[in-house]
Parts: C-alpha cells; sequence; structure tokens
C-alpha cells in the first residue's frame, strides 16, 4: 500500500548527503524536491532510518498529499518515528494541517501555511527535519515551490532530478541554501495514474474502517473553508424567484456581498445561462461524502470526516469519522475540503475551489 520503503541499497551520492547532515549543525531542515516517481519518499526514509541509527532526533513531514505515507490523503503531516521503520505508514502522525484535495492546484496557501507550521513544531523538538514535497515541479508548480522555499527556509534543499528539471526552483537559491543535486536512482518505479489511485484507495479504506456516526450542531462549531454559510439567508421572494426562472428545487441560498450563492437540486433538464459574477451555486449531492477537516483550537486537523448530510433547516450534519467521542470534544471548527470520498475508499470526484 506504500510506494516507498526502507532499504541499504542506495547510489553512493545518498551516502555522501547522509555524511554531511550528520555533521550539520543542529537542528537543520532538509526539504527534498523531485519529479513524480523520482524516489523523494524512498530517500527521505532511508535517510531518516540512518539519522535515527546514529541516535539523532529525526522528524518527518509528509506534504505529498496525493500519495501519503502518514494517513491520511488530503492532509500534510509530521510524525517523530521513535525507532526503526519500513515505510512512511509505519509512522504515527503527531499533527497534520487540513489541506483538502489530493492536488495542490488551488492550494498553495494551504500547502505553504501547513509545511510551515508542522516545521515550526518539528523544530521544538528534533535534530533533524526531513520535508517530503509532491512531484508538481513545472508550470505552477515552480512558483509553489518557490513560496514554499521561501517561507520555510530550508538549510538543505535536496534535488532529485533526471535532466535538469529542478533548475528553474533552484536557480534562486544557489548562493541562499545548500544545495545537493541528486540523480534519479534507477530502482526509481513508475505508478499509473490508476495505481495511484487504487494506492489511495485502499488508504482512505483503512483510515475510516472503523468510523463512528455523529449528528452534529453546525452551530456548535466554526464553519470554514466554504462560503454557503456566510453573508444573509435570502428571502422568500428571492427563493421563489430563482426557482421559477431556472427550474430549481432551493435547498439553501445566501447573498454575499451581493452576489448570490445557491445550494440546489434541478427540477427539470433544461439549458440555463447563469452569469457567475452574480449567482454561484451547487449542486445538493455534491456535498455528500465531502471531505471534512475536523480543526483544534490551534488550527490542526485532529482528523477527517466524511459528510454525509446536511439538514439546512435545522443547521445539523451527518458525518462519518475515525475520531471517538473524547477526540471530537476537541474539535473547534469544522472545515470543508473539495474531494468526495466514500467509507469503502471510492473516490467521487474533486470539486473547484470556487465551488463552495
Amino acid at each position: 500500500m506504500n510506494k516507498a520503503r526502507y532499504t541499504q541499497e542506495v547510489p553512493e551520492d545518498r551516502k555522501e548527503l547522509l555524511n554531511v547532515l550528520n555533521g550539520h549543525e543542529k537542528p537543520v531542515k532538509v526539504m527534498i524536491l523531485g519529479g513524480v516517481d523520482t524516489g523523494k519518499t524512498t530517500l527521505a526514509t532511508f535517510l531518516a532510518n540512518e539519522l535515527l541509527s546514529s541516535g539523532f532526533r529525526v522528524a518527518i513531514i509528509d506534504s505529498d498529499i496525493g500519495q501519503k505515507g502518514i494517513l491520511p490523503p488530503a492532509t500534510i503531516s509530521l510524525g517523530f518515528p521513535e525507532g526503526l521503520f519500513e515505510s512512511f505508514g509505519d509512522i504515527e502522525a503527531y499533527k497534520h494541517y487540513f489541506v483538502g484535495s489530493i492536488t495542490p492546484n488551488q492550494f498553495f496557501g494551504e500547502m505553504i501555511a501547513g509545511v510551515k507550521l508542522l516545521t515550526d513544531e518539528a523544530e521544538k523538538r528534533a535534530d533533524i527535519i526531513i520535508i517530503d514535497t509532491t512531484g508538481m515541479i513545472s508550470g505552477a508548480g515552480v512558483e509553489l515551490k518557490r513560496m514554499k522555499i521561501e517561507t520555510v527556509k530550508p538549510d538543505v534543499i535536496v534535488a532529485l532530478q533526471k535532466e535538469n528539471e529542478l533548475e528553474p526552483i533552484l536557480k534562486p537559491f544557489e548562493e541562499k541554501v545548500q544545495i545537493f543535486r541528486l540523480e534519479v536512482s534507477e530502482r526509481a518505479r513508475r505508478f499509473s495514474r490508476e495505481e495511484r489511485r487504487e494506492i489511495r484507495k485502499e488508504k482512505w479504506k483503512e483510515y475510516f474502517r472503523d468510523s463512528n456516526s455523529y449528528t452534529v450542531s453546525l452551530g456548535h462549531f466554526i464553519i470554514s473553508g466554504t462560503q454557503i454559510f456566510q453573508g444573509e439567508e435570502i428571502n422568500e421572494n428571492e427563493k421563489s424567484l430563482l426557482e421559477a426562472l431556472f427550474k430549481w428545487l432551493i435547498i439553501h441560498g445566501r447573498k454575499i456581498g451581493g452576489k448570490y450563492l445557491i445550494v440546489k437540486a434541478d427540477v427539470a433538464n433544461i439549458p440555463r445561462q447563469v452569469d457567475r459574477n452574480v449567482l454561484q451555486y451547487v449542486d445538493f449531492e455534491k456535498l455528500s461524502n465531502l471531505i471534512l477537516g475536523m480543526i483544534d483550537k490551534e488550527g490542526f486537523c485532529i482528523g477527517l470526516g466524511i459528510l454525509k448530510f446536511i439538514n439546512f433547516k435545522e443547521m445539523k450534519a451527518e458525518l462519518l469519522t475515525p475520531l471517538d467521542e473524547r477526540a471530537m470534544e476537541k474539535v473547534r471548527e469544522i472545515r470543508f475540503g473539495r474531494i468526495r470520498v466514500r467509507e469503502d475508499g471510492e473516490e467521487l470526484g474533486l470539486l473547484d475551489r470556487n465551488a463552495l
């Protein structure tokens, strides 16, 4: 279920890097960069185990939100392995930061904030912090990595590249950060999109295996990650007019700064022309099986939930989560994600950032 496992059969340049880290002034922050399937997590696993064997306190930050080793997906996770481990899946998370998606697209702010906050936490306890990143390294990914480096300020950047694909990211930091350019191992295996999806399915399934069902009053929590509770509720005249005009059943509607946000169901199959600058809508069924982040008073994610149903009239929600009642008492905020997942692990699709 995990792509990367601990092995000491690594190229020599990995051992040279290890020697440098052993002698580096502590604490040291190490950020690993590389494209998809370049062996970032395998390298992180090797380094962590070898450094643990040398007696160092090691922190792992798993920010590869789509191919998480430290459960669950759609979060950035911090762990402190206490002994040798075979894969990231063996590490118990210390804290999570909720992103709510399996891709960094549209979530640059969450990606940067999450890594920064968890790095700050890691520096309180660890000698060496290893930050594993996503394989998004081209196009907008260059800017994401630039901003992440500028914010986190790693002491060492490890670049796994096949040719020179990371140079647009590395060039601005040549004289600012110690950079190690490593070749991609011949052992690195490529995974198809379907294989990645199946791996995630097993991880979702494992995470939600022993979930509990709760009916919660939304008024008891801060609701974030969505606009559907912001502004003012639309009045009956506005509701009737919009229903008649677009042949909708409006389940919930808000007016936010002169713009309407509607949760609806279709009552007729007709073409509709909607000015998105004036009216935004989401199908009620798209809220079902939406991933939720259960956030504590410090802003960290205690765990995930699956939204099953919202009763807008009573402002109550039904959700599934592996959190027990004691953990639920620590939840101060419920944050809406943008991926829909069933408890059996089947992914039902992503929503646009602006959909909610």
